[in-house]
């Protein structure tokens, strides 16, 4: 048996105080040694415990791991990582994994998360920059039951979710990047990735992965980037909690959803709308139908963009890779 929980909530309850290696031994009912070897198992863990002959331990610091140790305790959700909580501190793609168990039918709710990825993947194939405890990789199994056209209001559920949650917890003033790219600063801070099974006529499942940049030094991205990249760190100038942070990710995030399914669309739309970085703005956007350039005039109520071209045509993109030009360059 794992008594390393329930070492660790005993050590919680009593945070900054001592717990004598008898208290434990008789809560536990097991040896002062089982005691000792599961402290040293979460000392290597990143936990500040110290020890001493006579008071026993003291827990001083815990690490900012996205365990559920860590994370269950300020959680706030009602569904989302309630059932299924599924943590790893490597993983490829939490996408992939997150795709594989509801394809297995793990209910909806069900949360990946992983330290670090090594084959993090962003859209069209791009890979995630995903270092180790400095990002938040999470992937979220939904089945909701909304016609396919509604498919595309998914990933703005997220976008208003991240959005709100860098503005709300982090004090930063994000834009989004329709549909899929959240920016500080016109640097990229967190991205959306939204797979979805269907069959003729309706969702079986849509896996939405979320990566967004922490406590990543500003120096530390790949100079090959197609776009810039920051981080909380790099703007705040202090590192901040991802624990906390992925708590409100998740109870935004559920929040949202949970209002769309419930035929409740507006707020996404309306946060959307006021964060948009490219309402307003000279775009090109590379589609499935081709390129097309023009203003983009509005996003519908189906989370689509409208692109005025240069003769006066009004297009509806429901997807594509989205550029904004720089006034001196646009057509």
């Amino acid at each position: 048996m794992d008594f390393r929980p329930k070492i660790l909530d005993a050590l919680k309850e009593k945070e900054g105080a001592w717990v004598s290696g008898e208290a434990l031994s008789d809560i536990l009912n097991v040896s002062r040694t089982t005691i000792w070897k599961q402290v040293k198992r979460l000392q290597t863990e990143g936990y500040g415990i110290e020890s001493s002959s006579k008071k026993g331990y003291r827990l001083s610091a815990s690490p900012d791991l996205l365990s559920p140790d860590e994370v269950f305790p300020g959680l706030e959700t009602r569904v989302f990582g309630r059932q299924h909580y599924i943590y790893y501190q490597e993983i490829d793609s939490t996408n992939n994994l997150a795709r594989e168990l509801a394809s297995e039918g793990y209910p909806e709710g069900t949360v990946v998360v992983a330290e670090t990825q090594t084959a993090g993947r962003g859209r069209r194939g791009r890979n995630w920059y995903s270092p180790g405890r400095q990002g938040i990789y999470v992937s979220i199994v939904l089945r909701p039951k909304l016609p396919l056209m509604d498919i595309s209001r998914i990933t703005l559920v997220s976008a208003a979710a991240v959005a709100e949650t860098l503005e709300k917890d982090l004090q930063l003033q994000p834009k989004i990047k329709w549909p899929n790219d959240i920016l500080v600063n016109n640097k990229k801070m967190a991205g959306i990735l939204a797979e979805a099974v269907t069959d003729m006529d309706s969702i079986e499942f849509i896996v939405v992965g979320i990566g967004l940049n922490i406590n990543n030094q500003a120096g530390d991205f790949p100079s090959d980037f197609k776009m810039n990249a920051t981080s909380a760190l790099a703007e705040n100038g202090q590192p901040a909690s991802r624990v906390k942070t992925l708590q409100a990710l998740l109870a935004r995030f559920e929040g949202y959803y949970f209002q769309l399914t419930e035929g409740n669309f507006a707020p996404t739309l309306q946060k959307c709308r006021n964060l948009s970085l490219v309402l307003g703005q000279q775009v090109r956007l590379d589609t499935i139908n081709g390129f097309l350039s023009g203003q983009a005039i509005g996003i519908d109520e189906n989370g689509f963009l409208m692109v005025r071209d240069h003769s006066g045509i009004i297009h509806t993109v429901i997807s594509g890779e989205i550029t904004v030009l720089p006034p001196s360059t646009a057509p």
